[in-house]
């Protein structure tokens, strides 16, 4: 299981895939809290670093629950812009 799959799944999240995407692999899973008022969805991107020591941990909360494809496709498309370059190399 890699770092972020675990990470992913640490909190009983639901729904939990492994995304191999071209800028790398990512680990997606979410869950529904259930707050006074209404649900609330959390949806979890798990992003390991080339150097295999430091994770980025992206979330996303809706209370649109109904929504969730849709809020997984932001994440995922999120995920496929990702870089760990310092865009100040560049210059």
């Amino acid at each position: 299981m890699s770092v972020a799959r675990a990470a992913a799944t640490a909190d009983e999240h639901a729904h939990v895939e492994d995304l191999g995407l071209p800028s790398g692999p990512v680990a997606m899973g979410e869950t529904v809290r259930a707050p006074a008022a209404e649900s609330l969805l959390q949806i979890y991107e798990c992003l390991p670093h080339p150097d295999c020591k430091r994770m980025a941990v992206l979330m996303l909360s809706t209370t649109a629950v109904e929504r969730r494809e849709q809020h997984r496709e932001i994440l995922r498309q999120i995920a496929q812009l990702r870089t760990f370059e310092s865009p100040l190399a560049a210059v």
